[in-house]
């Protein structure tokens, strides 16, 4: 291979192909589109396609009501001040928001990067590029679906079409640093999952900053600094751009030597030692799966650290709900109550037999081996449940959240959508490696689209069963669907199974065509 600054040289099949830089980035690029396009799973399933833009239509739609709506709310809301001065207070708000999204929504350069690893291609422009794309991903600007009809309301007829545009501007640009920040907040978490303390660490003390003491002692800056945007003056751009070629830099550095040392397995080794588990040995073949549920947790890089932020979120918004008011809205009860039953199956179901891609060959070679590990993951993840139950209870006991709400998340998550996550396992075939963090590969559009579902769907059904049959009516109705789900599990087990078993082709040669050897 020959390199020059200009062009890439490297022989193929015998011979040598001349790839200049640009057409380097325009193939990158192009494969990116293509990875979703040719997913098996996906690309199999029209009704996914259509949900998939249904969401994104549906969350734009709202956004875009808001920033309709928003502005005429708070106009002389307070003592007179400009509705964009009230939404440049609370700026950080929405960075902060911005950047807890993103965990399911984005991934990092390094993840892109691997591919490419054992090509003629420089690391160096590989990450040049994926972090490129990341600053100018759409992502970053799907808040203006909110902020440029705000801005069409409450900026522009005050101060003109410039400073409406420069105030958008700097809006974009500070969700792009967010972005950055977030970025080399995963890498590290990827490497250990202590890290993610340092973001929910200052995080909790901006929340702190501006809701303890009686006046939001951080609106004031914000609200200049924004209006310094609107102002067109030179200073906010600065301290943006050296904000975003801080964490640009840093990203660049960390995320290259960290995919580096993952595709060369460098790694230190520390001897431990195993664990029995002898209690479960009673149960027989189920109990031996129950291990390797326990194991996966225990020693598997990416879902320990998945239940380890699950528990912290968890933690988290329970007790923002516990010591504030700022949740006291229905639905905000209604979204904590169901976040902390489902998130712990969020975590891993939506991938159910995607690790156990890597042993498949093993238990398809043993009669009822799945029925066996299917039951023992339902048994698992419901019992499971009862570790959100800790994090509640004390909410109900202070009548943040009724009893009947309480019961109804529960049986509604074990009984109705864990069952629907368990329909995955007939048609996930894509192995997911067992040690791999900051290359592994991610879950597909169609389990992610199916996830956001699952935490939000249940809050539609509550809401109407509450119409229909008021409190406490429809949580009865609720617990009763949930219920029927857990009675009746070895009946749509066995469906499942069934199910499996006639696409067992299929999905082995899919595990086998995905592992990373």
């Amino acid at each position: 291979m020959q390199r020059n600054k200009n062009k890439l040289t490297y022989s193929l099949l015998g011979g040598k192909i001349k790839v200049g830089l640009y057409q380097l980035y325009k193939i990158l690029k192009q494969n990116g589109k293509l990875k979703d396009k040719r997913h098996p799973m996906f690309e199999k399933n029209r009704f996914m396609k259509f949900l998939a833009w249904f969401m994104i239509i549906y969350y734009a739609a709202i956004l875009l009501l808001m920033g309709v709506t928003l502005p005429g709310g708070l106009k002389g809301a307070y003592n007179g001040v400009a509705a964009f001065h009230v939404l440049d207070g609370v700026l950080l708000y929405f960075l902060i928001t911005d950047f807890w999204l993103r965990f399911a929504l984005q991934e990092t350069p390094a993840q892109q990067s691997k591919p490419y690893s054992l090509l003629p291609v420089r690391r160096s422009f590989l990450m040049n590029v994926y972090l490129t794309q990341a600053g100018l991903s759409l992502g970053n600007m799907f808040w203006a679906f909110f902020f440029v009809p705000f801005g069409a309301i409450a900026v522009w007829p005050l101060m003109g079409f410039w400073a409406f545009l420069s105030w958008l501007i700097g809006w974009w640009l500070l969700f792009v640093a967010n972005g950055y920040a977030y970025l080399f907040v995963r890498a590290l978490c990827m490497k250990h999952i202590a890290w993610a303390l340092l973001p929910a660490a200052i995080h909790a003390g901006l929340v702190v900053l501006m809701l303890v003491p009686e006046e939001n002692v951080l609106d004031m800056p914000c609200t200049e600094f924004m209006y310094a945007f609107a102002k067109i003056q030179l200073w906010p751009y600065l301290v943006v751009f050296a904000i975003i070629a801080f964490f640009y830099y840093i990203n660049y550095l960390l995320q290259s030597k960290m995919v580096y040392n993952e595709v060369a397995q460098k790694e230190e080794v520390e001897m431990k030692h195993a664990t029995q588990m002898n209690f479960l040995n009673r149960y027989g073949a189920m109990g031996e799966y129950l291990k390797m549920e326990i194991k996966l947790r225990l020693r598997n890089k990416q879902v320990r650290m998945g239940f380890i932020i699950a528990l912290c979120a968890m933690c988290f918004f329970s007790a923002m709900l516990y010591f504030t008011d700022i949740y006291n809205g229905s639905f905000m009860k209604s979204f904590i109550c169901l976040y902390d039953y489902v998130l712990l199956g969020v975590m891993t179901l939506p991938t159910i037999m995607c690790y156990e891609g890597n042993y498949i060959d093993g238990l398809m070679s043993r009669r009822q081996s799945i029925y066996e590990l299917l039951k023992a993951k339902f048994y698992f993840n419901s019992i499971s449940i009862l570790i959100p139950l800790l994090f509640i209870l004390p909410l109900v006991f202070i009548g943040k959240i009724s009893l009947w709400m309480n019961l109804g998340y529960l049986f509604f998550t074990a009984g109705v959508l864990y069952p629907c996550f368990f329909q995955l396992a007939v048609y996930n075939k894509d192995t997911l490696p067992l040690n791999q963090k900051i290359t592994a590969k991610q879950a597909n559009t169609m389990q992610q689209i199916i996830t956001i579902v699952a935490m939000f769907l249940p809050i539609g059904v509550e809401k109407i069963v509450l119409v229909l049959l008021g409190n406490p009516g429809g949580y009865f109705l609720m617990i009763a669907l949930g219920l029927a789900g857990l009675l009746t599990h070895k009946l749509w087990l066995r469906n499942i199974y069934e199910r499996m078993m006639q696409r067992r082709y299929v999905n082995m040669e899919g595990f086998r065509a995905s592992r990373n050897f």
